[in-house]
């Protein structure tokens, strides 16, 4: 059973990929979830992970492009559940072709969806967050935040959008003094189904570009994020060597991505007739946290590690240093003066 002061969490896109291991992450801390989406039969298994990690849940099917709907799902969820201390927008979905091959409703789809979706998610924990003056709104954002790509304009742009959304929203929190905190957690590559149901125009199989991360590594980075003062987190080498690689030579970074981005986001199988397609419904089938590459993923990721840890890390260089310098201070303690007779500087031994 969870606990009385279990926390209330939401989470978008909770039936497969990030959402579903984010869902897991926080249940197993015996949190209370709403589980929004648009798959009931998805949502029904993610349900049944929850109770069985000991937390309550609450199945929530909708489309997050529906701002009322979004709306009436979290005045249900603190009717049932109590009030919302973590909101985590999450759902999103995508379009794998160049500019030119994706249509105007492709473009609006994903745009409502991915930026839309998480405005309205924001607005309606803002409306039962700010009057408490408490809550965590964690937004999943990406290196493509930053950094678009090509093939994927649709989603660089919507999670770009987001970020002046986020930035607006902050100062204003900060002008009114709430205690209200909103973070981003940008990912990198990760093993998810987007890669398997996401509409794609492309020759071959869309594919993550290496290194690639399993969603696990995504949800510990949201679970830290929603319970640490931390403005932004990034995860993984490859999310910050694209965001501070564009900051310093993003020319460069244009050609690179103009000879390698294409490929890269490309297997060698030719896409299938009979693949699914989730950009205007739910795709049909057992999809759950994880995709198809799973022999290329991985499970850790050093650099979240180092970033979650980095006051320790500073501490123990701090704890190091300081003792390099009382070794040093020891060494000429017992050396004394030099055999010229001048002092190294440091001390003089006492006769």
């Amino acid at each position: 059973m969870a606990s009385k002061d279990a926390q209330v969490v939401v989470v978008t896109g909770a039936s497969a990929g990030v959402g579903r291991a984010v869902v897991r992450r926080f249940a197993d801390e015996g949190a209370s979830i709403a589980l929004i989406a648009r798959a009931p039969d998805r949502l029904d298994a993610a349900a049944g992970e929850v109770e069985a990690a000991g937390g309550r849940a609450l199945i929530l099917p909708l489309d997050v492009a529906d701002s009322e709907a979004v709306e009436k799902a979290a005045e249900e969820t603190e009717e049932k559940l109590g009030p919302i201390d973590v909101w985590v927008n999450n759902a999103m979905v995508t379009v794998f072709a160049t500019v030119a091959e994706t249509s105007p409703e492709e473009f609006r789809r994903t745009t409502e969806v991915n930026y839309l979706g998480s405005v309205w998610g924001t607005m309606a924990a803002l409306r039962r967050m700010r009057p408490r003056n408490h809550g965590t709104i964690v937004q999943v954002g990406s290196a493509l935040a930053y950094r678009g790509i090509p093939l994927q304009a649709a989603y660089c742009g919507a999670k770009h959008g987001l970020q002046g959304f986020l930035d607006s929203l902050r100062t204003e929190l900060l002008h009114e003094g709430s205690k209200v905190r909103v973070t981003a957690v940008h990912l990198p590559a990760l093993n998810t189904p987007q890669f398997s149901w996401g509409r794609t125009k492309l020759p071959s199989e869309p594919r993550p570009v290496p290194p690639v991360f399993q969603p696990e590594v995504a949800a510990e980075a949201v679970f830290w994020a929603a319970l640490n003062p931390r403005r932004e987190l990034w995860v993984g080498w490859s999310t910050v060597e694209a965001i501070v690689g564009n900051k310093i030579a993003p020319g460069l970074v244009d050609l690179y991505l103009a000879r390698r981005g294409f490929d890269a986001q490309q297997t060698d199988d030719p896409v299938r007739p009979d693949r699914p397609d989730n950009l205007f419904e739910s795709a049909p089938g057992d999809f759950a946290a994880h995709g198809r590459f799973e022999d290329h993923s991985k499970s850790r990721s050093a650099q979240l590690w180092a970033t979650t840890h980095r006051r320790w890390l500073v501490g123990g260089v701090a704890v190091a240093a300081a003792m390099v310098w009382r070794a040093r201070i020891r060494r000429v303690w017992r050396n004394g003066t030099h055999a010229s007779g001048g002092t190294d500087g440091v001390f003089v031994k006492a006769s």
